[in-house]
């Protein structure tokens, strides 16, 4: 029995979203304990897709050009097809997104993972134990610098290990034991599908998969094909009345499955296959006391959206930057409240889409796909037409302004873009410049005059960037002055003016917070941020 001192974050679960969140903290100067129960890392593929806003993220992490050295983004459309070859929809991912990466990006899990760890590895603060599975939990409690969590970890040959953390994170994926030490109930929608995952490598590297994902509505095996990274390829078959589980996981299925789209053993290489059994749940607490969830630990849901490993990716962002305000004494830790109530009512949007597409795509009966082609079908593939209506992805009630009644406003909570700015002789995305913390934009420098020292040592304190902002081509000869902005783009400032803004609050996670009419709206914005982020003054013991 060894005791290691505490340390500010225990992260359980080393997979792609503790990876990231050890990275966060961990670069935000805290101390990060990991605890992974796997002695190696798991060498096969499981998730392949991430879209423009993980991009991001993962930018945001430092990690933005080895990431993008790995993935195949998407030239074209995502595509369903029915048996006679019909397009029923038709789904543009080319181009970039609005948050400044491709709007689809195509993976091997095990290479991404290996970039996360490397570079989490990196951190002086992170320490990582692999080979050491959780096997208790104790809270410990004292007062807020004294009150921690004791959890006791078991490695393969027996020995055991405890550990202190101020909080503990369960990224532990599915079968999560933090979150079964937690007081919260799971709400499942009985959502359930077998489907068997094959992985292959093709041999003949130089063909051109066009569409590079699509689906195949036949009501005879509803199967889909896409990409699983550069050199990869993916088909997922779904499992029919009769079939069992064990007939269907076997290296001959899969052969078997994959013959009629030309590809044998002579030309392919059969890199995995397993049944995954899809479904969509989600935790109703996602805080309890010092205990946290993220991932599948919180949420899972089926894959038709491709928003599996991505909602995990944000939780990891929301948490961290709260995280860390709580732990460097800038805020209370009831802020950490918010992580639950924001991030659960967004993926809660994220599984009814993975469900609403679902529905379409495992459909057995003969004359519902009829019927489903002809509707589709009439309505020329046209997304807009052809799928169900959703709401737009946008947080639940937390950490965002308020109208003037006390309710939560109808306009906060969505993702902000990625424009370019210019600063001096540099030019590019506006996150390269603001570093990572919440970011103010304002139309020029006019608008902060109305901010006293007292907002301005607040906005500071919680690593707020001030981005003054001028209109494409306005720059003068000799430059703008330092710390003030050109809208390259001409994207921030025309959006700003049009809705009648003079200023705009965007979270460290990119989400809007709020906005400003005028200097009063923009003194009123801070002071409801001071608010929301249940903001402590700084004194001699807290550092801002």
């Amino acid at each position: 029995m060894t005791k290691n001192p505490p340390h500010d974050v225990a992260v359980v679960g080393f997979g792609p979203i503790g990876q990231l969140l050890a990275l966060l903290l961990g670069r935000r100067g805290h101390d990060v304990l990991v605890l992974e129960r796997w002695p190696e890392p798991y060498p096969l593929p499981r998730a392949v897709h991430f879209d423009h806003e993980i991009g991001r993220i993962f930018q945001a992490a430092g990690v933005g050009e080895q990431v993008r050295a790995l993935t195949d983004p998407v030239p074209d459309h995502y595509e369903w097809r029915n048996r006679q070859g019909e397009a029923l929809v038709r789904i543009d991912w080319s181009g970039t997104g609005p948050s400044g990466w491709p709007t689809a990006n195509f993976f091997s899990q095990p290479e991404l993972e290996a970039v996360l760890a490397a570079e989490a590895a990196a951190v002086p603060g992170v320490t990582l134990h692999r080979g050491q599975e959780l096997v208790g939990l104790r809270d410990i409690p004292g007062g807020e610098g004294d009150g921690h969590v004791e959890l006791t970890a078991r490695a393969a040959d027996g020995t055991t290990f405890t550990h202190a953390a101020r909080w503990v994170i369960g990224a532990d994926g599915a079968n999560s034991f933090v979150r079964r030490h937690m007081d919260t109930e799971e709400t499942d929608l009985g959502f359930f599908f077998d489907w068997l995952i094959v992985d292959t490598l093709p041999h003949d590297r130089e063909t051109v998969w066009s569409p590079m994902n699509w689906q195949l509505c036949d009501p005879a095996r509803p199967t889909t094909v896409v990409s699983g990274g550069p050199g990869r390829r993916r088909w997922e078959f779904m499992r029919l009345p009769g079939e069992t589980v064990e007939e269907l996981n076997t290296p001959e299925a899969a052969w078997r499955l994959l013959a009629p789209w030309g590809r044998t053993p002579e030309n392919t290489t059969l890199e995995r296959h397993t049944v995954y059994t899809f479904q969509a749940c989600w935790a109703d607490r996602w805080r309890d006391g010092r205990l946290l969830l993220a991932g599948d630990a919180a949420h899972r849901m089926p894959p038709f959206a491709g928003q599996g490993m991505c909602s995990g990716v944000r939780d990891a962002l929301n948490l961290a930057w709260k995280l860390d305000l709580v732990l460097r004494g800038a805020s209370e830790a009831a802020l950490l409240d918010s992580y639950t109530s924001e991030r659960r009512e967004h993926v809660q949007h994220a599984i009814g889409m993975s469900m609403a597409l679902g529905r379409v795509i495992c459909v057995l009966d003969e004359e519902e796909a009829r019927e489903r082609d002809a509707r589709m079908t009439a309505g020329g593939a046209d997304p807009a037409r052809v799928l169900p209506p959703a709401p737009p992805p946008v947080l639940g009630d937390g950490v965002l302004q308020r109208g003037a009644d006390g309710a939560r406003r109808a306009d906060v909570g969505h993702l902000t873009p990625q424009y370019r700015v210019r600063a001096g002789e540099r030019t590019g995305l506006i996150d390269a410049f603001t570093g990572g913390g919440f970011v103010l934009l304002t139309d020029g420098p006019g608008p902060l005059a109305a901010l006293d020292a007292a907002d301005r040592a607040f906005l500071a304190g919680v690593g707020t960037a001030f981005v003054p902002l001028h209109p494409k081509g306005t720059t003068p000869d000799g430059g703008l002055p330092d710390g003030e902005y050109e809208d390259v783009d001409d994207a921030w400032l025309p959006h700003l003016r049009g809705h009648g803004h003079v200023a705009a609050l965007i979270r460290p996670d990119f989400y809007l917070f709020g906005t400003a009419t005028d200097a009063a709206d923009l003194r009123d914005l801070v002071a409801q941020l001071r608010a929301r982020l249940h903001h402590r003054a700084p004194s001699p013991a807290l550092p801002a």
